[in-house]
């Protein structure tokens, strides 16, 4: 039998697979609670998580998961792609190659990817610090040592 924290973990992961690592906007409800956002959404058993963010090169957003109806877990984040990067080509590359290093990411540290992650010439690294409960993280994409991408993030258990 998984403790609460195991099933929420793992719930993370599955929610996470299942919106934007696995689907990217694909995933996105046709009408957000807020104007302008993109929102996606995951149910499965007592949990329900909710993925609402504005922006795209650069962005901020917030997930939440609720377990019988009761907003039990939060992370929020913001950054994105470095000013400097104005194609949209890649733009789009920084992004896909962000979603397999999501898919990547474990029950041991739900909130994003791996500690490390590497696909063609670009790198994905990330620096978590805490528990479930409370944490905070750093992670960065570099194109040949050059970093490109950079997302802080932080949340943890309401109580």
């Amino acid at each position: 039998m998984l403790t609460d924290n195991e099933a929420l973990a793992a719930f993370l992961i599955q929610a996470k697979r299942r919106t934007y690592a696995g689907l990217d906007d694909d995933a996105t409800i046709a009408a957000p609670l807020l104007t302008g956002s993109k929102q996606l959404e995951h149910r499965a058993g007592p949990y329900a998580y909710r993925d609402i963010y504005f922006g795209m090169g650069f962005f901020v957003g917030q997930e939440t998961v609720s377990k019988d109806d009761r907003v039990i877990w939060s992370m929020c984040y913001s950054g994105g792609a470095r000013a400097e990067v104005t194609d949209r080509e890649t733009l789009l590359s920084l992004y896909k190659f962000l979603r397999q290093a999501l898919l990547a990411g474990d029950v041991s540290a739900p909130y994003r990817g791996p500690a490390e992650f590497a696909g063609g010439d670009m790198t994905y690294q990330n620096d978590v610090h805490g528990t479930l409960a409370q944490f905070h993280g750093l992670e960065q994409i570099s194109k040949r040592s050059a970093v490109l991408y950079e997302l802080r993030y932080s949340g943890g258990l309401l109580r």
